[in-house]
């Protein structure tokens, strides 16, 4: 049965530090139930929206959907920067992309933020494809999973075996907002979640909200847990086939309804006993507060896929012009380097010719060509990254991530309305104001 549990701080703290800060004494840390196995009485509201959620969720990844494989790793690419941006990094989507670039270029003038947030979304991919494909998931893969994502930070690696606590005091779990289970209780916990994970006992939506909500309580790294924890969101849904292609940017929705997020944790966390009544409703507000993020996040991603459908077609018309006006022929061939490169452009919307070589299999002349006739249709913009090497920007694509990422920070999902409410890149030059950008409400 989940509980509250009493225990003694016994505060070791500096005699300088302010009297508080010293205190010791008494403080109260929640124990979970654990949940492989356990019987939870979904309301049925909440399984029939899960269900309707799911089918919109399979049809982002159907056979007969365009643009799936450029949309999985536009919202990727949203995901990892507005997942560091939680953590108060908020570098723009141009200086990420350049910082990507530079993992395999020389690139001038990117920040040590974008570097970290290019870093971590190349650590996300891999790290979670490790855990998607694994057949049974450990502790061990978890435990991997946190190291990679903190890899300047040894100290806090592996499962924590002191004590922590969310808010109040640095020094003293005391008044804390919430304190985790002991730490002894950490290994069995986790055992407990993985066990759960490797399970398909409720549907996948349903599951990823349950690991996630668990993981958060047992909390059991000293630091990084909201990292792990919404990467193993993502995990759970394509590891059940719901997400093959596309990533939901629900770990966006829930930072922007942050206060209804922590509540909805915070009822989650219990103290009826397993399989009552009371824990199942407690549960349900929990699930409440994940599905409606969820459906949020599914409706920005339709909505992006045709804002990226409706870019693409301007593309084409561009580049049509373009060719006429030199006496080519309108349309380019299916196979051709320009043709390829254009279907690139929202997967990789900042490549050089060294780069876009490699993405096509092309030979460098073939590649420049093909970018230098996108950037004379207007389609792609140079910059100078070193010393004779020049780099391609579909800005479009990346104002178009900027201006997702503000709706997503908007707590009305419409900037119209209700300005981002938390850090976001400034909207664009070239653009409109948010008030007048379509498809944001």
């Amino acid at each position: 049965m989940a509980t509250w549990e009493e225990a003694h701080w016994e505060s070791s703290a500096d005699t300088g530090l302010p009297r508080s800060a010293q205190r010791s004494g008494l403080y109260q840390r929640y124990v979970p139930d654990t949940v492989d196995g356990f019987a939870l009485g979904i309301d049925g509201g909440i399984s029939r929206e899960v269900t309707a959620i799911e089918r919109s969720i399979r049809a982002l990844n159907s056979l007969g959907a365009e643009n799936l494989a450029g949309i999985a790793r536009f919202l990727l690419r949203s995901e990892a920067i507005a997942s560091s941006r939680i953590e108060g990094i908020s570098p723009s989507a141009q200086q990420v992309a350049l910082a990507e670039l530079g993992q395999s270029e020389a690139v001038r003038g990117v920040s040590e933020q974008a570097r970290f947030v290019a870093n971590n979304m190349t650590i996300v991919r891999q790290s979670t494809t490790e855990l998607v494909e694994v057949e049974t998931l450990t502790v061990d893969h978890i435990v991997g999973l946190h190291q990679s994502l903190l890899p300047d930070q040894p100290r806090h690696h592996g499962l924590r075996k002191v004590q922590n606590w969310i808010g109040g005091s640095d020094w003293s779990p005391i008044g804390a907002d919430f304190v985790p289970p002991d730490p002894d209780r950490v290994p069995g916990l986790m055992a407990d979640l993985t066990d759960y994970m490797n399970g398909a006992a409720h549907a996948p939506l349903i599951q990823a909200a349950v690991v996630h909500a668990q993981f958060e309580t047992i909390h059991p790294f000293t630091d990084g847990n909201g990292r792990v924890g919404r990467a193993l969101v993502h995990t759970i849904l394509a590891r059940r086939g719901l997400t093959e292609r596309a990533v939901l940017p629900i770990s966006l929705v829930l930072a922007t309804l942050r206060d209804t997020y922590v509540t909805g944790l915070n009822v989650y966390r219990h103290d009826a006993p397993a399989a009552s009544v009371d824990a199942s409703a407690s549960i349900n507000e929990w699930l409440t507060v994940f599905v409606r993020a969820s459906a949020i996040a599914v409706e920005q991603s339709k909505t992006l896929m045709k804002q990226i459908e409706d870019l693409r077609s301007d593309w084409t018309n561009r580049l049509s012009t373009h060719r006429t006006s030199v006496g080519l022929r309108a349309a380019p061939r299916a196979d051709s380097a320009v043709a390829r490169l254009l279907d690139h452009l929202p997967e990789a919307p900042v490549v050089t010719a060294t780069t876009l070589s490699k993405i096509l299999d092309i030979s460098f002349p073939a590649a420049s060509a093909a970018l230098d006739e996108l950037r004379q249709a207007g389609i792609l913009r140079t910059r100078s990254i070193e010393r004779g090497a020049t780099a391609y920007l579909a800005r479009e694509v990346l104002d178009l991530i900027t201006l997702t990422e503000r709706t997503l920070a908007s707590t009305k999902f419409d900037t119209r309305t209700t300005p981002p409410n938390r850090a976001v890149p400034a909207r664009p030059e070239n653009q409109k104001p948010d008030s007048t950008r379509p498809g944001t409400h």
